[in-house]
């Protein structure tokens, strides 16, 4: 049976209206990865923040609108890497597999 739940976190009581949130799950498999690292990047490929996936593989970034890229780090994976979008008022759902 499936242990991930789809999306990122709940945004109950997060004004979305105001926010450009990216967010998501990373997954192997069926699984969610807890404990991986989930790093900002600008459109520069500059760092600019990193957050750990929770224990069901969820993650979440308030960011400036605009172009970034997620860099994906996990135990005995590959660093995956997906480029997105963030646009106020709007939630970006990112699903990566390691």
């Amino acid at each position: 049976m499936c242990g991930a739940i789809k999306g990122g976190p709940s945004l109950e009581g997060v004004d979305v209206a105001n926010q450009a949130v990216i967010q998501g799950i990373v997954t192997r498999g069926d699984e969610p990865v807890g404990n991986a690292y989930v790093r900002l990047l600008d459109a520069g490929g500059e760092f600019t923040a990193e957050v750990p996936t929770s224990a069901t593989g969820q993650f979440r970034f308030f960011a400036a609108p605009g172009s970034w890229t997620l860099r994906t780090l996990a135990p005995r994976a590959d660093v995956v890497e997906r480029q997105v979008v963030a646009q106020k008022g709007s939630v970006a759902e990112v699903a990566v597999t390691v």
